[in-house]
């Protein structure tokens, strides 16, 4: 299975994902919007994840709660800028215990020979805020998240 790779570069306000899945990009692109598909997928397993609010358009906004074993919720949100179907979405995201650090995130698919490249580049407001993020676990999470995707849209492509 294709890995998570994660450039933070020292210095740097930014944070570079890339992750190949052996599905069309089409596929990904769907299930990354999905509503009824992301709780199956965002976040880490051992959490329950509640799509709270999902308007798909540009100005429209997202908010979802990662919820623990012993019910502690975690709210996370942001607003759309632009969603250029099967390609890319540019939007902000909010962990709300740590209001005031908002991050703009551009998602992009890329179709290679079948595969979907998905690149995601994360600009914060400091070098600061970058590396706050990165100490705190992000980098588990985000991989444990996109294998989580790889498992159901290699499901999805072989049925």
């Amino acid at each position: 299975m294709n890995k998570l790779e994660v450039i933070a570069e020292p210095g740097k306000q930014e944070l570079f994902l890339t992750r190949t899945f052996n599905a069309p990009r089409d596929l990904v692109f769907k299930t990354w919007l999905d509503p009824k598909a992301i709780p199956e997928w965002w976040g880490p397993r051992k959490d329950a994840t509640i799509v709270d609010q999902m308007d798909v358009r540009p100005g429209g906004t997202w908010r979802f709660i990662s919820r623990d074993a012993e019910g502690n919720e975690f709210g996370f949100h942001g607003v759309y800028h632009e969603i250029t179907p099967g390609e890319r979405i540019v939007q902000t995201f909010e962990f709300e215990g740590w209001p005031g650090h908002v991050a703009l995130e551009t998602a992009t698919f890329e179709e290679v020979d079948g595969k979907t490249k998905f690149t995601g580049q994360s600009v914060f407001q400091s070098v600061e805020d970058r590396d706050g993020m990165v100490s705190s676990g992000m980098e588990e999470g985000a991989a444990e998240t996109m294998d989580r995707l790889a498992e159901i849209v290699e499901k999805a492509r072989v049925s």
